[in-house]
């Protein structure tokens, strides 16, 4: 295949062209999208009509697909595939107030996923099943960026600490029934560095995923969500940000290592399909 690749945003995001989503790939091509993703941190095939099957087939290019921990998003059909979803696997539009709906409604606070893993995720994948209208793009963030453009006073404020990564602060944030006892020991709070630096390309980064960090090594409470706080505003400056307008089947790929990424509200009884795989990590987080 003869792939072409467009730049959207000077800092981070590209568009592949010229590789079928649903074949598998040769080595060159393989080589070509890996480096364009690594350049781009966020690489968008567009017009790819798969079945999650073939979604998952192609994510096992890049590694192992992540089965999430919990049945409250997992697809009962194919268990590779995390529901982003207002839809249930009924096909009903589920309300506002379903556990569901609120717990992927917080896909609109910064994050990165599965960081509060051990060996966090690689990358993520996600195709527009059925996309909205209304709102409902997808922004990300160049964590490299942002870490070699912080001020002295927040880059001294993180040097050598780390941040807590709790999957249960989802649940407090959104008033959402705690966390059984089994999830909670599938899920044990991490530690990770604030710093981090990125096993291929060497590049660090800032490492924080608001949604989940809950305590920064040495701080009280007041002083660690401030230090959090203050480095999501920094981060989220208009500069560092691809905004990514959904079209109907386009696939997204985004490298966890150097971004955070987080949904623009949309209209609740719209329709909003998006079937997402996860790359399983395969090392620890490497501190700066």
């Amino acid at each position: 295949m003869t792939i072409t690749v467009r730049k959207l945003h000077p800092l981070i995001g590209a568009e592949i062209r010229g590789v079928d989503l649903r074949r598998p790939m040769d080595e060159a091509t393989f080589a070509a999208v890996h480096e364009a993703w690594m350049q781009n941190l966020v690489v968008v095939f567009p017009e790819q009509p798969i079945t999650d099957e073939e979604h998952v087939a192609f994510t096992r290019h890049f590694g192992e697909p992540e089965i999430f921990h919990q049945t409250i998003i997992r697809s009962k059909r194919v268990k590779e595939i995390f529901r982003v979803s207002n839809v249930n696997d009924d096909n009903e539009l589920m309300p506002p107030e379903h556990p569901t709906v609120k717990q992927v409604s917080l896909a609109q606070l910064w994050h990165s996923d599965s960081s509060y893993r051990a060996m966090p995720c690689v990358g993520s994948l996600l195709h527009g099943v059925e996309i909205s209208r209304t709102g409902g793009e997808t922004q990300f963030i160049n964590m490299y960026e942002v870490y070699d453009a912080l001020p002295d006073s927040l880059r001294s404020a993180i040097a050598g600490r780390r941040a807590r990564h709790d999957f249960g602060n989802l649940h407090r944030l959104a008033d959402l029934k705690p966390l059984t006892e089994a999830e909670k020991a599938a899920m044990p709070p991490i530690w990770q560095p604030l710093v981090r630096r990125h096993p291929v390309t060497g590049r660090m980064s800032l490492y924080i995923s608001p949604i989940y960090n809950d305590a920064v090594e040495g701080m009280d409470d007041a002083s660690a969500r401030k230090l959090i706080a203050d480095l999501t505003e920094f981060a989220e400056q208009p500069q560092f940000i691809y905004k990514h307008r959904w079209e109907p089947h386009d696939v997204l790929m985004w490298d966890n290592r150097c971004t955070i990424h987080a949904v623009t509200p949309h209209n609740p009884t719209e329709r909003r399909v998006m079937h997402r795989t996860t790359i399983v990590g395969d090392a620890l987080v490497l501190a700066a």
